[in-house]
């Protein structure tokens, strides 16, 4: 076996399909032994790749934006895709069949103070009709942190990836009343990422085929299948709390079948990041991307 290092920016079951390269077996079965890890809150795992302790990083297609912007040529290329939608949920104290986004104005909600997390419920806000800026918004670091916040009582609202919005459920703490994807819509949410001399190698033909295999399992297999496998990365979460999450993903389409990164995805990234003001120019696809190697 040959070992291959793999971190993750966030760690989440929204980020199964990488998650179940390992899970299922699918990376052994091309004779990698995955070792995984998880980048410090407010470090992006392409540092990983920068330092050479890791192969491979789930990451965001913003990452390549800042290099771009300082007139530099990213050392690194993103790949493959693993989300064409965000992943976020919202989540309120009581339960809420009707709810409208409108609500959200004027109450105190726990959400990501920065980065792509922000930005992105910043542009479902504004393709709701509503004004982020009347929203309390309670900032109180990572994923951990928002968790902890809202459990502890902070805010009537709460923005978190699954699954801890449906363990929040399981506990009798929370009620999913929305998800942030829905309103936005395809994008190039979340990514693979690696140095462009690695995509050249053997290991990367071979991660690949586990990849691609991976992708149509994730479409293919029962939720519970799948939550069944994944539960040892997900100790504190129950296992029917964690099925929930999958089902919910695997019918948003956030998973869709194909590997690469579209160019109308990464299109709709850009008009949301432009839309934040968080870019000046709109960069062309082949500088942030490239198309997956073959794997044959």
């Amino acid at each position: 076996m040959t070992t291959i290092n793999i971190q993750f920016t966030l760690f989440s079951a929204f980020y199964s399909p990488l998650i179940s390269t390992m899970s299922a077996g699918f990376l052994q079965a091309e004779g990698l032994q995955p070792e995984w890890s998880v980048s410090k809150p407010g470090v992006s795992a392409i540092a990983a790749l920068a330092d050479g302790s890791a192969h491979v990083v789930q990451s965001a297609l913003s990452q390549g934006f800042g290099p771009l912007s300082k007139g530099e040529t990213p050392d690194t290329t993103h790949f493959a895709q693993v989300n064409e939608m965000d992943g976020f949920f919202i989540t309120a104290r009581q339960p809420d069949p009707d709810f409208s986004w409108d609500k959200l104005e004027g109450s105190d909600a726990v959400l990501f103070g920065g980065g792509q997390p922000l930005a992105m419920f910043k542009y479902a806000c504004h393709k709701a009709g509503i004004d982020y800026d009347r929203i309390n918004a309670i900032n109180p670091g990572g994923a951990a942190d928002v968790d902890r916040a809202f459990r502890e009582g902070q805010g009537q609202y709460v923005q978190q990836q699954g699954p801890f919005p449906q363990q929040l459920e399981a506990d009798g703490i929370g009620h999913i009343v929305a998800q942030v994807g829905k309103q936005i819509g395809r994008c190039g949410f979340s990514s693979l990422a690696a140095n462009r001399d690695w995509l050249e190698t053997d290991m990367a033909a071979a991660f690949i085929r586990a990849y691609r295999k991976t992708r149509a399992y994730m479409n293919e297999t029962p939720a519970t299948d799948i939550a069944r496998a994944e539960k040892p990365y997900f100790p504190t979460i129950d296992e029917a709390a964690l099925a929930d999450c999958i089902a919910t993903y695997q019918q948003l389409g956030c998973w869709s079948p194909h590997v690469e990164i579209t160019p109308e995805a990464f299109e709709a990234t850009l008009d949301i990041f432009q839309y934040n003001g968080l870019i000046n120019e709109r960069y062309a696809y082949d500088q942030v991307c490239t198309l997956p190697p073959e794997g044959l």
